[in-house]
């Protein structure tokens, strides 16, 4: 039986390449829905900050090392399936244990964790109350938003450049400054995260076929609001 209290069961998993706007429309419908804001991302940072010298996690009979991954996700490839899926696993657990329903943005990012995550998700929540929206850009913008993408330092708010963003220097919600993701959002990364994305995270939308779940396309190129829009209208 659910835990999820004064509320129908609800996820929303977002998918979509490096830069599609995961995390802008994933924090519109985290406060239109009252959704907990799952960012896998933010998991991870987590628990790189928080690394002790040869810090590992085991899982399924192999240990890794946090730092080890830590280089991975700077170079713009994807952590260790098993290891990212620990993490998924263990704080989707805990948030379903405190009643709250959830948004999902940028994981699962491999098939193997799809086929980890997903069944308890299903089995947590159940699969009709589970929607997937695939946000789809170009290549060539992928590469344009992330090369320009700032975040503040405190709450990690992505800011969209434009015009009117390019020359601010401090978040406009929280004051923080704003700073870019050290190599991460390099051009050279950025294109090995396309290649990350083509291979090892669109295999997964068969999967989620296979499993019955719709998955719901979407143009996000245009404005963050009618991207919004557009996604209201779907679900």
């Amino acid at each position: 039986m659910s835990k999820v209290k004064n509320q129908k069961p609800k996820v929303i998993i977002i998918m979509g390449p490096p830069g599609a706007g995961k995390g802008t429309q994933a924090e519109l419908l985290a406060e239109k829905f009252n959704l907990y804001y799952f960012e896998t991302s933010k998991v991870l940072e987590e628990n790189f900050n928080q690394k002790k010298k040869n810090s590992f996690i085991e899982t399924e009979g192999k240990k890794y090392f946090i730092k080890e991954e830590e280089k991975l996700w700077k170079e713009g490839k994807l952590c260790s399936p098993p290891f990212v899926t620990f993490l998924v696993k263990e704080k989707i657990k805990k948030l379903w244990e405190e009643g709250k329903n959830l948004i999902l943005s940028g994981s699962p990012r491999t098939l193997y964790e799809g086929k980890k995550i997903i069944p308890l998700i299903k089995k947590l929540y159940g699969r009709k109350n589970i929607q997937v929206i695939l946000l789809e850009i170009s290549p060539q913008e992928t590469i344009f938003r992330n090369s320009h993408r700032r975040i503040c330092k405190l709450m990690r708010h992505p800011i969209l450049y434009s015009k009117e963003t390019e020359k601010l220097k401090t978040c406009p919600l929280d004051g923080s400054r704003l700073i870019k993701r050290e190599g991460l959002d390099d051009p050279e990364t950025i294109k090995v995260r396309i290649k990350e994305y083509k291979e090892r995270t669109l295999p997964l939308i068969n999967y989620l076929k296979s499993e019955k779940l719709e998955v719901k396309k979407i143009n996000g190129s245009p404005p963050p609001a009618i991207v919004f829009e557009n996604i209201l209208k779907t679900i």
